[in-house]
């Protein structure tokens, strides 16, 4: 645990949550791999797609809507929409391939398994502070067990802009009834959550996982208030 700038006492705690509360990357590698699969199958037109292909109906979709990335579900069903119209799908059946497709994406994002000490930590967090996530992504913490800790979970496009605009940050704060100052968020990112906790007038906590300097990057990012290496070390902060 390394401290850069002085804690004040915490009255909350809110949490990002892929890649800080368990490993993201491969729970997207597996999904993309599995929506791209059932794409494949659903109409032999589509058999020889690849993740490029899929990518140009993204960036079709981006550059016609540039802030969609704040809601990346929306951004995702739309671009499955218009590649079913660009194959000659009427629009009621691009909007049902595009439904198909997501009830696919959604089964396989949320098929995260979190570790047993995560859960004993998350566990004894709650017992003394209000927890809240928030989240630039689209998992769903109900459907994988971590819900039960959270008074609410935000999530950007739908609570906001995403992370590190000042949004989600500001509405936790508000729904909590807590000032900033008082919240410590707790993320992996050192822009999105480190850079959009601070700005918003709230203390960070880097979950540094991977060993990562942070020294070297002091021109480009905010220091956060403390850093860790484990989730545990959360349970000697609060």
């Amino acid at each position: 645990m390394h401290f850069y700038r002085p804690l004040s006492p915490i009255k909350a705690v809110t949490f990002d949550l892929d890649d800080t509360l368990y490993d993201n990357h491969s729970i997207i590698n597996k999904t993309e791999k599995e929506v791209l699969r059932f794409i494949r199958e659903y109409d032999p037109q589509f058999s020889n797609f690849t993740t490029e292909t899929l990518s140009m109906f993204r960036n079709i979709i981006k550059k016609k809507q540039p802030c969609i990335y704040h809601n990346i579900t929306l951004w995702r069903w739309l671009s499955s929409k218009t590649m079913f119209g660009h194959y000659g799908y009427s629009s009621k059946n691009a909007k049902k391939g595009a439904d198909d497709i997501m009830v696919h994406f959604t089964y396989w994002r949320n098929q995260i398994n979190i570790p047993l000490s995560t859960h004993e930590i998350l566990k004894k967090l709650v017992g003394k502070v209000p927890l809240v996530a928030i989240t630039n992504g689209n998992a769903q913490p109900e459907v994988f067990g971590l819900a039960r800790y959270f008074q609410f979970v935000l999530k950007a496009g739908i609570d906001g802009r995403s992370k590190p605009y000042c949004d989600m940050y500001q509405l936790a704060a508000k729904k909590l009834d807590i000032e900033p100052q008082a919240i410590l968020h707790v993320g992996d990112n050192l822009v999105t959550d480190v850079k959009g906790a601070i700005n918003s007038g709230m203390q960070a906590c880097w979950f540094n996982l991977n060993n990562k300097t942070l020294i070297q990057k002091t021109n480009t990012y905010l220091l956060p208030h403390v850093e860790i290496s484990q989730l545990s070390s959360l349970l000697l902060l609060i």
